[in-house]
């Protein structure tokens, strides 16, 4: 799925050059696949007010390192796929912007690139991720809220766990690799960062909680959100989805006087 994008290619009658038009009937496409979630997170109130954002690296297209990434300060539940700015790994090369789109399409909006940016980099740096996922869930933020003096979240013997992984540093590869799921006797353990003024500078805490915690796929961000990544973006949405089911199950039991951790 080539990023290539020359605006003096022709175009269609919508503005879209011709060449991004035809990669964009592909309903799979990364930059698809962003607007169809944001718009799904939109109605969990996970990606409100522009808040978020999501990153696709084209695991699956002819370059594995291109990487699609949603823009900063804009309505997410109306993002269109050629709003994306597209970076090439591992040198963070800016492929393409939406600044090149015409303004037709632009209306002359100057798009910025997302301050979550370097936090995606870093985690498919680190994990090799094919996708990673920033959300400002208030389950996210309300546990930070309840755990305030504390580095980690646990919570332990409850089914949805089964839906995370089972993750482990292969000495010989160097890498964490996925070895299977986890069960629902374990314990689920997420690191928690605390939030700066500037998200772009939460690289340094959230690349140490992703080396120090090998067994995580996220890392809360206090009084913000999470941080959720996978090896592709499916298993991305699930390890989301399955993170906050835990993750307000925890808040209640709180708040009922129940312990999320059985002895």
């Amino acid at each position: 799925m080539s990023p290539t994008c020359n605006c003096s290619h022709d175009t269609i009658p919508n503005g879209l050059p011709r060449e991004l038009h035809e990669q964009f009937k592909d309903p799979n496409h990364p930059a698809n696949l962003i607007c169809e979630l944001c718009r799904l997170f939109y109605d969990n109130n996970w990606v409100t007010g522009t808040g978020g954002g999501i990153s696709i690296r084209d695991v699956e297209g002819p370059n594995p390192n291109i990487v699609y990434i949603a823009p900063s300060g804009v309505q997410k539940e109306r993002i269109q796929p050629w709003e994306m700015f597209v970076v090439e790994l591992p040198d963070e090369k800016i492929l393409r912007t939406p600044n090149d789109i015409p303004k037709e399409l632009t209306k002359s909006y100057k798009y910025k690139q997302s301050a979550c940016t370097p936090l995606f980099i870093s985690c498919y740096t680190l994990r090799d991720a094919g996708a990673c996922i920033h959300t400002h869930s208030q389950n996210a933020v309300m546990i930070t809220l309840l755990y305030e003096d504390q580095s980690v979240f646990k919570i332990n013997h409850i089914e949805q766990i089964k839906a995370l992984p089972r993750l482990e540093y292969n000495s010989k590869s160097g890498k964490v690799e996925k070895i299977g799921s986890l069960e629902n006797f374990e314990t689920l353990i997420i690191p928690i960062i605390d939030n700066v003024p500037h998200e772009e500078d939460l690289v340094e805490s959230l690349e140490k909680a992703i080396k120090d915690y090998p067994g995580t796929s996220a890392v809360l961000v206090r009084r913000h959100g999470i941080y959720v990544w996978g090896e592709t973006i499916w298993k991305a949405k699930v390890y989301n989805e399955a993170i906050d089911y835990l993750l307000e199950l925890a808040i209640k039991m709180k708040i009922a006087g129940i312990n999320p951790i059985k002895d």
